[in-house]
């Protein structure tokens, strides 16, 4: 009787783990999904930084055409929080094997975070560049100038004549 009742007890921990994890499972799919669904509000300059707002809340990155042509990015100079900068300021560094690249502000605002891990790390922008491999966060000053960057389809179009350039 009292090894029934453990086996009893040990089945329920078991399927209570499962289920928080399933349920974790769950959650991380929910946020990942809704998190990469952002590239419809993803924002793009013609020198291939993007940006996301959220609350006058901008996170700015490289696009993987950007990471892709660099290569492996090896080192990653980022602007300290509470520089404010303007669209189109350069406001940082990135270097691979390949080549070295300014990073260059798609809106003015104040920086309220940069990507420490990125630092660390430079490797997340050629893993993740539109997940962990963001750069900096700035709070905008002008939302307006988002309606100058181009969003996802028209960014597409721009790589497509862009490419075509080079190879003519």
């Amino acid at each position: 009787m009292v090894l029934q009742r453990y086996l009893l007890n040990a089945s329920r921990q078991i399927t209570s783990r499962q289920s928080i994890i399933q349920s974790a499972r769950q959650t991380f799919s929910v946020l990942r999904f809704s998190y990469s669904t952002a590239s419809s509000s993803r924002r793009y300059t013609d020198r291939h930084e993007w940006v996301v707002v959220n609350n006058n809340i901008g996170i700015v990155g490289i696009s993987n055409y950007a990471q892709e042509s660099l290569g492996d990015v090896v080192f990653a100079q980022l602007p300290d929080t509470g520089t404010v900068i303007k669209a189109g300021d350069e406001c940082g560094a990135l270097e691979s094997v390949k080549a070295a690249s300014e990073v260059y502000s798609p809106v003015s605002g104040e920086i309220i975070e940069k990507n420490v891990e990125v630092e660390n790390k430079p490797g997340l922008i050629n893993s993740s560049c539109y997940d962990i491999g963001w750069l900096f966060k700035l709070k905008l000053s002008n939302p307006e100038e988002l309606k100058e960057l181009m969003n996802e389809e028209e960014y597409e179009k721009f790589l497509k004549t862009d490419v075509e350039k080079d190879h003519t």
